[in-house]
């Protein structure tokens, strides 16, 4: 797909993908943190070859697109970005498919000013996750301060991160999540101030946007889950059940919290069932 910089609301431009038919109803994939659009590809294909429209962008801080000069990566923020990258789109023909990070951004904009999307998913997202889960995460992410002297050394320390995984053979392929620093260093594509202060970074802190989401769902809404996922566990379906009472949940065997790379094909499936059994919804105009 085709990209393009788009100008959000902040100054920042914004690196966006965009496929499939103008009158079809659009699927805006949000990926999570430290990933990129490039998360997508597959199941943006699985979608266009059912005839949906897809957009699929690099967060603020991510990828291609800018970096926040006041380290602005609040939920709030990322909801005006995506505000402006739908600026002219029909809200009632706009799904929403958010991992992680990217499905907090969802629930921020689907409960704030602008007209409510035909339909949400969360991907292995919930707002009472399991205790101390993301701690690992956040230890690679804001590791290797320094970069990397070279793509052997980048790739020996994703193989440590996720040993059950496949070891990575063509190193070349990591240049799309690595940039070139003037020290001729590689060092990961995301803003490391995306966890707060740089000496002592912390995880976000999402529990306050319970209040916000209770009662203020109205969209059909999926959750996706990991069946191993390390991030959900059955206490917080049930809190996000309590949020949003007309949640309906799916499990992806053999998948972590990283359900799109684990298991693609069955979470894919998923995501097209949803949207088409939502067609019936007499709320919603497909």
């Amino acid at each position: 797909m085709p990209v393009n910089l788009v100008r959000v609301a902040d100054g920042l431009n914004i690196a966006v993908e965009k496929a499939g038919p103008e009158n079809a109803l659009t699927v805006v994939l949000l990926h999570g943190g430290g990933q990129t659009r490039r998360s997508w590809s597959r199941t943006a294909s699985a979608l266009l070859s059912e005839g949906y429209a897809v957009i699929s962008f690099d967060a603020r801080g991510h990828g291609e697109s800018d970096w926040a000069a006041d380290g602005d990566y609040s939920p709030a923020a990322q909801a005006r970005d995506l505000q402006s990258i739908l600026s002219g789109y029909d809200a009632s023909r706009v799904v929403l498919v958010g991992a992680s990070m990217g499905a907090v951004t969802a629930l921020f904009y689907a409960t704030g000013e602008m007209p409510p999307p035909a339909a949400l998913v969360l991907v292995d997202m919930v707002l009472q996750p399991v205790s101390d889960s993301g701690l690992r995460l956040l230890n690679f992410m804001t590791g290797n301060p320094d970069g990397f002297a070279t793509l052997a050394d980048a790739a020996a320390a994703i193989d440590a991160f996720n040993p059950a995984r496949e070891k990575t053979s063509d190193v070349s392929r990591l240049l799309p999540n690595l940039r070139i620093g003037q020290d001729q260093r590689y060092r990961w594509h995301w803003d490391p101030r995306l966890f707060g202060d740089l000496d002592k970074p912390t995880l976000p802190d999402w529990s306050g946007l319970a209040d916000r989401v209770s009662g203020r769902v109205g969209s059909p809404t999926l959750l996706i889950r990991g069946e191993q996922s390390e991030v959900v566990d059955d206490a917080g379906i049930e809190h996000m059940s309590g949020l949003i009472p007309h949640l309906q949940t799916a499990v992806i065997e053999g998948a972590g919290h990283m359900v799109v790379g684990d298991s693609n094909h069955l979470f894919n499936d998923a995501v097209i069932d949803f949207l088409k059994k939502s067609r019936g919804h007499t709320e919603l105009h497909f």
